[in-house]
């Protein structure tokens, strides 16, 4: 008989989506209250998997440049090179970029949007003009 808690992090295919395994590395590191080794991360992280399996995902995170890494003991102690926000925001805009039409996106994108996230980003928004308008009036002489 298949382990419950295997069929909730696996899926029927018993395979983690793609990008999964990162994510759920990236999200126990930005949990973390300091840098883990790969042995801490490990433990984190639902399912039972190799200990190697772990060390790769932080290989790999760490080459592309997602995590910075010092040494502690003969291995190493990895912390995410962004806070969490700042990854989510890079990824929306690497995404909106992607796509062949800006306008028709974003107007999706926010017609999607709870009211209070609407709101919030009204605001956010409104602060922003507010700023850079006020930086244009410096510049000039």
């Amino acid at each position: 008989m298949e382990n419950r808690r295997d069929d909730e992090v696996h899926g029927a295919s018993g395979r983690r989506a793609r990008g999964e395994l990162e994510s759920d590395v990236l999200a126990a590191l930005w949990a973390a209250d300091g840098p883990l080794t790969a042995r801490q991360v490990r433990e984190q992280l639902p399912g039972d998997l190799a200990y190697t399996t772990v060390l790769t995902i932080l290989s790999r995170l760490y080459d592309k440049g997602m995590l910075v890494r010092h040494r502690e003991g003969r291995g190493y102690a990895y912390a995410p090179a962004r806070d969490e926000a700042s990854h989510t925001a890079r990824r929306m805009r690497s995404l909106l970029e992607g796509g062949s039409d800006r306008e028709a996106v974003l107007a999706r994108f926010v017609s999607e949007l709870s009211a209070q996230d609407e709101h919030v980003l009204h605001q956010l928004l409104s602060g922003h003009s507010a700023r850079a308008e006020d930086e244009s009036t410096r510049r000039r002489p």
